[in-house]
Formats: structure tokens, C-alpha cells, sequence
């Protein structure tokens, strides 16, 4: 694997580096459907692609707000079963979690030099978790960015699946790349492509279609757990808010209508057809009809990823191997491209 090649564009984009797709996400709660459709689904998809595909159980970052040490390390092996049950294979893909390759670190303390305080100052994801409590939020809640930056750079990855949410996140690791390669005169790190795809990219709370499906959500209902059993995701599509009026015929029908556009959405993407295709088929339908159509298919779906995800947490040491050897071929790439960049910026040794 040629961990470390150059551009011959420079700044401008990443053609000449290697395509490779970095993404990870954090071991805190429940993987939700979100997290299914928003990026597990695709992360086995395109380690069937054109690329060197990189994924992580984002530790480093869990820890920007307390977390219980054993509920922690119970988290991040669930994660990993969750990212196998969806169809991450290791043999395949390079999967680890975060705090196995220092390199991250070691490099996100050099992006702290280079990252303007004026870009973590506009990140709304910090201003979302902080709350009215910024004085007292951790400062590795307002740097992760940084670290962020660091995770998709240190491996020299051109693509970045993302939901919606995470884009501006992405934003920031090219804004670094591109500081860094002008800063030093050098086209060392790629410009990094959010990859933003399929019809759920941003799933929203089944409770409250304006606000997005969250692990965090005080309310069980609101979402749809990548553990729940068949009985429990029927139920929740059962009760998952609507309103009175029938489906339409196509996409436009549903400007204004944010539960049913939702559950629309979520049909597609499991299906894996367009919004415009369901409502082709299922306009018309009343909720009473919609709702058992796409709890039967979402059971169809994702009852054998809740089966996977147990029968590989019977087994946590095998779990704990599979990431020391991803963690080992992680560190194999990210070594060779953090000492080319300390080389560059000036470090001994």
C-alpha cells in the first residue's frame, strides 16, 4: 500500500493520491437507523468500489463529554459489531477504533497550530453541545474538529461518507489541508470529498420530523436501534407521528409535511429506490396503509443486523483482536504520512 503519494494539482483537489474513503463514528449510545442509513449501509457498499476504505470507532472523540469507562469500552465493541453486522468486512476494510493509532493525536496537535480559532468559533456542532454551558464545556469539545481534520488526513483519504450534519466538519479538514499545503509550499495532503448519498442521509426523530433520529434522544421512541427485535421496530412505525392526509403522488406533495416525508424517505433508502418511486406506487395510501408496508420491509431489513450484533458480542475478545489488527494495518498507513509531515513542518528525528 503506497501510504504516502502527491498531488501534481496541489490544492486544488485530489487527483494522483489514492482513492480512499475514511469515516468513523463515535461509541456513545445506541447505532440507530441513522447511523444504518446515513453511513453503514454505504460503508460496506464501497469497500466493494474503487477504494481503500478506512473505517473507525471514533473513542478519542466519546471522551469530549464524560463517559463511563466500562459503558465505554462495552460501546466501542458494539460499534465494532455493528459495523460487521452492516457489512464492514475486516479482511476487506481496515477497521479499528481511534485511540489504537496515536498518529491522530500526533497530528491533530499540528492542526491546532494551523486551524484559525475564527473556524472552530463557527462550528455549530460545538454550539449545539455546549449549550449555555460553554465556559464549562471541555476543550477537547471545541478542538475535536481539529482532531477530526487529523482522522481523515493522516491516511491521506480523498473520500469522506458523511450525513448531512457532519459536512461542515469535512469543510474544515479541506480549509486545513489547503492552509497546510500553502503554509508550507507543499501539495503533501489531499483536499478531502464529502460523499453525501441516497435518500436518508439525514433521518429524522420519529417523534418529531424536524429534528434528526438521535441515539441521545431522552425518548426510545423517537428512533429506531440497530438492536431492537422485530416486534420493537414494528411498534415504533406504528407510532411514529403523521398526519391526517394520504400520501401524494409525488415529492412535491410532501413540501410542509416533515413526519411523512421522513417516513417516505426511510421506505426509499431501505428499499433503495427514490422517494419519487415510492410515492409512484404508494400514492394515495392512507398512513393506516403506509406504515405496515414499511414496517414489514424495515424488519425485513434490519432484524438480521440485530442477530449478527449479538452473536458477535458473545465473543468480545475476538472483537477486541479484530481491532488490534486494524489498529495494527491503520498504523502501517497514518506512520509514514505523520513523518513526512513533522519532516515537513521542521521536526527532528
Amino acid at each position: 500500500m503506497d501510504a504516502v503519494q502527491t498531488s501534481s494539482e496541489g490544492p486544488a483537489g485530489s487527483a494522483g493520491f489514492t482513492p480512499r474513503v475514511f469515516s468513523g463514528i463515535q461509541p456513545s449510545g445506541h447505532l440507530t437507523l441513522g447511523n444504518y442509513l446515513g453511513a453503514l449501509k454505504r460503508f460496506g457498499e464501497m469497500q466493494e468500489e474503487d477504494y481503500e476504505t478506512i473505517y473507525c470507532i471514533v473513542d478519542l472523540h466519546a471522551i469530549t463529554v464524560w463517559q463511563e469507562p466500562e459503558k465505554l469500552r462495552e460501546a466501542t465493541r458494539m460499534l465494532a459489531a455493528g459495523f460487521i453486522a452492516t457489512g464492514v468486512d475486516p479482511s476487506k476494510s481496515i477497521l479499528f477504533n481511534q485511540s489504537g493509532v496515536p498518529e491522530h493525536t500526533q497530528l491533530a496537535w499540528i492542526f491546532n497550530c494551523v486551524a484559525r480559532m475564527g473556524w472552530l468559533n463557527r462550528m455549530t456542532q460545538f454550539k449545539d453541545k455546549s449549550g449555555k454551558n460553554r465556559d464549562s464545556a471541555s476543550t477537547g469539545l471545541f478542538v475535536y474538529p481539529n482532531l477530526m481534520s487529523a482522522d481523515i488526513l493522516v491516511y491521506h483519504a480523498t473520500h469522506v461518507p458523511v450525513g448531512e450534519d457532519q459536512k461542515q466538519h469535512v469543510e474544515l479538514a479541506r480549509d486545513t489541508a489547503i492552509k497546510f499545503n500553502t503554509d508550507y509550499g507543499t501539495d503533501f495532503f489531499p483536499i478531502p470529498e464529502p460523499v453525501i448519498e441516497g435518500s436518508a442521509t439525514r433521518v429524522m426523530s420519529l417523534r418529531d420530523g424536524t429534528k434528526k433520529m438521535s441515539k441521545s434522544d431522552p425518548s426510545d421512541m423517537s428512533r429506531i436501534n440497530l438492536t431492537d427485535d422485530a416486534d420493537a421496530i414494528a411498534q415504533k412505525i406504528r407510532k411514529a407521528k403523521t398526519d391526517p392526509e394520504a400520501l401524494p403522488s409525488e415529492p412535491g406533495g410532501l413540501d410542509g409535511r416533515a413526519e411523512a416525508k421522513n417516513l417516505v424517505n426511510i421506505y426509499a433508502a431501505l428499499a433503495d429506490v427514490t422517494p419519487a418511486a415510492v410515492l409512484a406506487e404508494m400514492g394515495g395510501l392512507q398512513f393506516s396503509e403506509f406504515k405496515p408496508k414499511l414496517a414489514e420491509l424495515a424488519v425485513a431489513r434490519l432484524s438480521p443486523i440485530s442477530t449478527e450484533m449479538a452473536r458477535l458480542m458473545q465473543d468480545p475478545a475476538e472483537i477486541d483482536r479484530i481491532l488490534a489488527a486494524g489498529s495494527a494495518r491503520a498504523r502501517e498507513v497514518a506512520q509514514p504520512i505523520l513523518k513526512r509531515a513533522y519532516d515537513i513542518v521542521g521536526m527532528v528525528g
